[in-house]
């Protein structure tokens, strides 16, 4: 009798634990829902792992309004890093692009302006017209840029998105999802130039003279939130308020986003709950630095003969704050086929994190200088050394 009491006990305990524990996690997924309250959708991700830590109704295709010059600047950035332009660079502002109607920086047509401060103008003002310009100047008219902006959607597998002009003003066939903006997010921020222009509050183009515009950023978190430094607002009628923000605190960035807010106020509120859900309840760990050495190679054909295999970005792992830390390992995979000249930059490999035996994410590495293709003269000195030390 005693026994059975005791099991009837134990079994009462057991089942008051096991309620109490479905209560809990019903709370915490209520909760975690508020945290996007009556928006649409929105995401927070951890931007080096790229993992999910929050999600509602985030690969639903919606208007994405002028968070659809994420993509716009993400192209820039990249057209600067091949040299392809340079922020000095003077643009000609065309008839087309100064007739943007929606946020504008008041471009006139035969203007000129620096690429500088017509990233300016995009990433600080949302100027449709500065985008345009920009546009312009790289793929020669709106619509070339807008196909590259499409193609570059593709290489990204942005499933939910398809762009129909540069701006997000209103547009048929023109769509995104709350994921897919904070993918391209998290590749805009590759560039870490980008954040001295989404971080800034206020400027001026054409500064003392007499058409100077005074440039107030569209995002107020970035003087509110600690840590915040982009991205990029976004309204229209049909889209409603939309916010793509990032922050970072010591080595943890996240990015949040919420499209189809009722008000500015509730927008800025929920990312604002989205941020801080991010960094309290997660933290990370460094791996590797940027460029950091993971392996040297040695190939015949190549000059130098010995060079560096480095991450193309830092490397970390994330855990929930509290919980002990996953066993962490790393597996690196590089190209068995080489052609040569290889350029700086170039990816040649993979470094896959894994967490208690299971890849969780991976990292592109890089060659950290150019690659030449040694001369006939080189290999046959380097074919004799072989033999020399193999005789030896």
């Amino acid at each position: 009798m005693k026994r059975r009491s005791l099991l009837i006990i134990g079994l009462l305990i057991v089942s008051i634990f096991f309620n109490y524990s479905t209560v809990l996690a019903n709370e915490e997924n209520s909760k975690n829902q508020d945290l996007a309250g009556d928006a649409l959708s929105g995401v927070l991700i951890e931007q080096n792992t790229g993992k999910l830590l929050f999600d509602k109704d985030a690969h639903e295709q919606l208007p994405p309004a002028s968070m659809t010059k994420i993509m716009t600047l993400l192209l820039i950035m990249e057209a600067l890093d091949t040299e392809k332009i340079a922020k000095e660079d003077m643009v000609v502002v065309s008839e087309y692009a100064a007739s943007m109607g929606g946020s504008q920086v008041f471009l006139e047509a035969g203007e000129e302006m620096t690429v500088d401060d017509l990233i300016k103008g995009i990433a600080i003002a949302s100027g449709n017209d500065a985008s345009v310009a920009m546009a312009e100047m790289i793929a020669g008219t709106e619509e070339e840029f807008v196909a590259e902006m499409n193609k570059r959607a593709e290489e990204l597998n942005l499933e939910n998105t398809h762009f129909a002009n540069t701006t997000g003003l209103p547009a048929e066939n023109h769509y995104s999802s709350a994921y897919d903006m904070a993918v391209m997010t998290r590749e805009l921020l590759k560039y870490e130039d980008i954040t001295n222009y989404t971080s800034i509050y206020e400027d001026y183009l054409r500064q003392g003279e007499e058409n100077e515009f005074w440039l107030v950023n569209t995002n107020k978190l970035i003087r509110s939130y600690p840590g915040a430094d982009g991205m990029k607002t976004g309204y229209t009628n049909e889209a409603m308020y939309c916010l793509t923000a990032t922050a970072k605190r010591d080595d943890m960035r996240v990015i949040a986003v919420v499209m189809g807010a009722e008000t500015p106020k509730e927008r800025n509120k929920m990312v604002s709950g989205l941020l801080d859900y991010g960094f309290q309840g997660y933290q990370t760990k460094q791996l590797f630095a940027k460029e950091e050495t993971v392996m040297e190679l040695d190939k015949i054909k190549a000059k130098p003969h010995s060079f560096n295999i480095v991450t193309e970005q830092a490397v970390h792992s994330l855990y929930k704050k509290g919980q002990e830390e996953p066993a962490v390992t790393t597996d690196i995979s590089i190209q068995e086929d080489w052609e040569f000249p290889i350029k700086k930059g170039t990816v040649i490999g993979e470094l896959t994190v894994k967490e208690n035996n299971e890849p969780v994410h991976s990292t592109p590495l890089i060659v950290k200088e150019d690659i030449a293709e040694a001369s006939v003269l080189e290999l046959a000195k380097r074919s004799m050394q072989k033999m020399v030390k193999s005789g030896d």
